[in-house]
């Protein structure tokens, strides 16, 4: 209902209230948390110690979880009085935030409370939400996937996961997907770090954080480029302002919008948006020029760096400026800082992720902290900061549609391995899918549609898909739909489905933007402190969250869910061979033994339910300088036993803190380089030249280790009988019985060899990493100097378009850039912290941020409302901020925002009471076409619009 408003009522834009009587409404009052700061004077008062004045007489029960926002990892402490969550605390002995919390954080006890979220099952019919059972909507949805499996083939269904699954619900979801006989199925990861797993993975084994939030501490200098800690992940800023106290590190910004983490930098950058490897090889222009690389450390550890010093000499000073807008003596000074303090760390987010060249970006980071030596060094690493709480563990669990969990992709080796884990006949997991042969090969052995593209999936002509049809149906588990591209189309989709189901605690954008009467189901979904289990934090520590409560009004568990669902489909009992069931919820300890049975690739073996829980309830034991154990239950661990940590839970490995550090022993934590790209590239070795672990029998490089290799050397006879009959032909990531691994650790080796890091990743559609001109660009001079690819018939199954589009020159239409962001009061799509009252005051509306020349130019004024329409037609309604973050070419909007399409409101189509405090529009609306030439990660850093003043 909107209130009348007055002429001393001010207009509040996207609530139709005033603040003092959205506080009102939402229960917020003034003197609470959420009011504090923004009314009255002074805004700082003394602090006054009182006595919490207790609920009720019943016993408090206390309970530690993980928040369930960003992947940084805080702790939390929640008290419990008769089943109802009355109070929490960020937890001030927990080893990563130590008694930090941003914003989000400090809701989550009313994230679990939230009057907003779905209360029970619900069906639209007529264009009504009717209410169901369990009962009911499991068997009616349940019916119509295997009506659409018999009518269509399994890869008709798109099972959309979570990273805000646990780690068991993750894998148990990949498991899932692959018992329905379908790879279609993948997560957030796609749309944010996918080409980060692909490029740093490709370059020295591993795609993932290399060291802590805690180590940056030790680092000499931190660049950030596209990443904004401050707004994106602001517990890791105490650890980075410690850098500064402690280590006096320089901190560099590179980014298009000044930020609020720019405005703690020593130096600031501001970057064309898609010109990243551009202003990375100017950099490496001046390092070379003057000699600062590390050439001892290049030549002992790094393949073809000679591959990219032919490369980089294309780019000296006058056409990086040409190209990034950057000028000489600001590379110049850059490049010094970065050469002058070390060791230095680079972190980068979806700013440099989230583009068509996305892997290059990626890429390029990596090799510049190659040449400086700065990998596999205390202080030093490539930090990638993840976005969601368990983003990172959903990758390693395989919920994606290229792999399997663990990274063993698809091969025939890969789905034995798996069956052989889950107890399984293989023929009979192979006679699960489709058995013809299309573009991409078998889909049991090709990588199914990815997430970024499930709207061409179910678009596309069927002839133009690599498999038996078009998708039919999507179920949206854990997903906010709003944070994917090309809105417009995304609706015309959801329009052609037969069937949309969304699993979530909250209704989500996708149970409103489709513009249905019938076809689309509501499943309440427990929130993550509703159950238990372990997620990973972006630093690759697993950490264990306790049930807080029971899930509210009618919500159950995801894995719970899953059970429930495949019963109905007929595939439980093989789902769950060796899963206890309790009732109706699976055990979770049970799936995660279950996994560590399986995942040697990244040794995500030895951290046992029992040593997680350990660690649990020990934080306080834990170093906060660098996560060590100090005494205690878990002496000698790294907190959360980071992966790899090798073996069984039995060898009782500590976890690996710095990825390829090669001044510890492996047994300790320490690594080299994974030998995962053979031994030889066109005739010259790859292994790690006089570089090796501490400790070490083997003093050179070597390959991965094997049955026959433990042979060769004379250490077979130093495993078991029983783990040479498991050992007979495997390796080191297929041996089930962990031996080969052992005995490898016990003589200081790598399990996965030793190699050089590479530079040229010859598999790639640029092998050396190249600066490509984005598909909607606003500079058209440099198209011809460097164009994008050309297209692709068939990639992740979907025809994929590059030249075709670029060729067409939107800029004279559309001249304005248009990039988009993280603000630190929501997450992701919006549809939780929106929902919740504390969050949603701070940030009431949608906005679009505008340079005052260009704003000026276009005739806005700050508060004005405007039309900002993309370079394909998609428009949104939003208020303009101006503001001289951003350059004068340059637009920036938030992507947490839904409820609103293209100037209309969807708040009457939610379910009553569900809709969110804040609704606004989704920036997705206007954002266009674009895909990763490796992952098919979306473009949403990069494309071009107009703006208007709104009538």
């Amino acid at each position: 209902m909107r209130l009348t408003r007055t002429s001393t009522t001010p207009k509040v834009s996207g609530l139709g209230i005033s603040r003092r009587q959205f506080l009102k409404r939402s229960g917020a009052a003034t003197s609470g948390v959420a009011g504090l700061g923004l009314f009255g004077s002074p805004m700082m008062q003394r602090a006054e110690a009182v006595e919490k004045t207790p609920y009720s007489d019943a016993p408090v029960e206390t309970r530690r979880t993980i928040c369930s926002h960003c992947s940084v990892g805080c702790g939390v402490y929640a008290e419990v009085q008769e089943g109802i969550w009355t109070h929490q605390e960020p937890a001030f002995d927990h080893p990563i935030n130590r008694g930090a919390h941003c914003a989000k954080g400090a809701s989550l006890r009313q994230h679990g409370h939230s009057t907003r979220r779905l209360k029970y099952p619900m069906k639209l019919v007529g264009g009504e939400w009717q209410r169901l059972s369990w009962d009911q909507a499991i068997d009616e949805i349940g019916a119509k996937v295997l009506e659409l499996t018999e009518q269509h083939g399994p890869d008709s269904v798109y099972w959309l996961g979570s990273a805000k699954f646990s780690n068991e619900q993750a894998y148990l979801m990949r498991k899932f997907a692959a018992l329905a006989g379908t790879n279609n199925t993948d997560h957030q990861a796609r749309i944010c770090h996918s080409t980060t797993v692909a490029g740093v993975a490709n370059t020295w084994g591993y795609g993932a954080m290399t060291n802590s939030l805690n180590d940056l501490q030790n680092s000499r200098s931190i660049m950030f480029i596209g990443s904004n800690p401050s707004e994106a992940h602001p517990v890791a800023m105490q650890h980075i302002l410690l850098a500064k106290e402690r280590s006096q590190a320089e901190i560099i910004v590179v980014d298009p919008r000044f930020t609020r983490t720019a405005a703690k930098a020593d130096h600031y950058v501001r970057i064309r948006p898609g010109s990243d490897v551009a202003f990375i090889w100017g950099l490496l222009w001046h390092i070379f020029e003057n000699g600062w690389e590390d050439q001892q450390y290049i030549d002992q550890r790094v393949y073809a760096m000679d591959e990219v010093r032919n490369e980089v000499a294309n780019f000296p000073p006058s056409e990086v400026e040409r190209i990034t807008g950057v000028p000489e003596a600001a590379m110049y000074d850059t490049a010094r800082r970065l050469a002058e303090n070390r060791p230095g760390c680079i972190v980068w987010c979806m700013g440099g992720t989230q583009h068509t060249t996305g892997n290059n970006n990626t890429r390029a980071y990596c090799i510049l902290e190659l040449a400086l030596g700065n990998i596999g060094k205390s202080g030093g690493g490539a930090n990638i900061f993840r976005g969601h709480d368990n983003v990172q563990g959903a990758t390693d669990l395989g919920l994606m549609s290229h792999s399997l969990p663990g990274y063993y992709g698809l091969s025939e080796a890969a789905w034995k391995h798996w069956a052989q884990i889950w107890d399984l006949d293989y023929e009979w997991l192979k006679s699960r899918f489709d058995q013809t042969e299309y573009a991409d090969g078998y889909p049991m052995h090709s990588s199914g549609i990815t997430v970024s593209r499930w709207i061409d999936g179910v678009l596309e002509e069927d002839q133009d898909i690599s498999q038996r049809t078009s998708l039919k149906a999507m179920f949206y588990w854990g997903h906010a739909v709003n944070s994917q591209t090309r809105g417009t189309e995304m609706q015309k989709a959801m329009q052609k489905l037969e069937m949309m189901v969304i699993v979530d605690p909250y209704p989500t954008v996708a149970g409103v933007m489709h513009d249905r009467s019938d076809g689309v189901y509501l499943l309440p979904a427990a929130t993550q402190f509703e159950t238990y289990g372990s997620v990973t934090a972006t630093n690759r520590s697993l950490q264990w969250r306790d049930r807080v409560v029971e899930p509210a009004f009618e919500a159950k568990p995801d894995h719970t869910i899953m059970y429930l669902l495949s019963q109905r489909l007929g595939f439980a009992d093989e789902l769950f061979k060796n899963i206890q069931i309790n009732g109706e919820e699976p055990l979770i300890e049970d799936i995660t033994r279950e996994f560590n049975r399986g995942m040697w690739t990244v040794g995500y073996t030895g951290q046992s339910p029992e040593r997680l829980k350990t660690h649990q309830q020990n934080w306080h034991t834990f170093s906060f300088r660098d996560l060590r154990a100090e005494g205690g239950p878990a002496d000698g661990d790294y907190y959360g036993l980071p992966w790899p940590c090798w073996g069984t839970a039995e060898l009782n490995h500590p976890g690996t803190p710095i990825l390829y550090d090669t001044s510890k022993p492996v047994s300790q934590g320490g690594l080299t380089f994974r030998a995962r790209f053979g031994i030889e590239h066109e005739g010259t070795p790859i292994l790690a030249d006089n570089s090796f672990s501490a400790g070490s029998d083997l003093e050179d490089g070597y390959p991965e280790f094997s049955a026959q290799m433990l042979k060769d050397l004379g250490w077979w006879d130093e495993l078991t009988d029983e783990e040479k009959a498991a050992a007979e032909g495997k390796n080191w990531k297929t041996d089930l019985s962990g031996g080969i691994q052992r005995v490898a650790i016990a003589h200081e080796c790598s399990p996965f060899g030793n190699a050089k890091a590479r530079c040229n990743v010859w598999t790639f559609p640029d092998p050396i990493p190249k600066h490509r001109e984005p598909l909607y660009t606003s500079r058209r001079d440099l198209v011809e100097d460097y164009p994008t690819w050309d297209d692709v018939a068939s990639h992740y199954r979907l025809p994929t378009l590059y030249q075709s589009i670029q060729q067409n020159d939107a800029s004279k239409k559309y001249p304005i850039i248009m990039t988009s962001g993280r603000l630190v009061e929501y997450e992701g799509g919006g549809e939780e912290t929106r929902s919740m009252s504390w969050l949603a005051e701070l940030q009431q509306e949608m906005f679009v941020e505008i340079n005052p020349a260009l704003a000026n130019d276009l005739g806005v004024k700050d508060g004005n409302m405007v039309w900002v329409e993309g370079a394909e037609g998609g428009r949104i309604k939003v208020k303009a901020m101006v503001t001289p973050r951003v350059a004068r070419e340059v637009v920036f909007m938030p992507f947490h925002f839904g409820g609103m399409f293209q100037g209309e409101s969807l708040a009457d189509r939610y379910p009553d009471g569900t809709t969110p405090y804040v609704i606004g529009e989704a920036v997705n609306t206007a954002t266009t076409y674009g895909y990763d030439s490796v992952t098919q990660m979306q473009e949403t850093k990069c494309t071009l619009c107009r703006i208007e003043l709104a009538s």
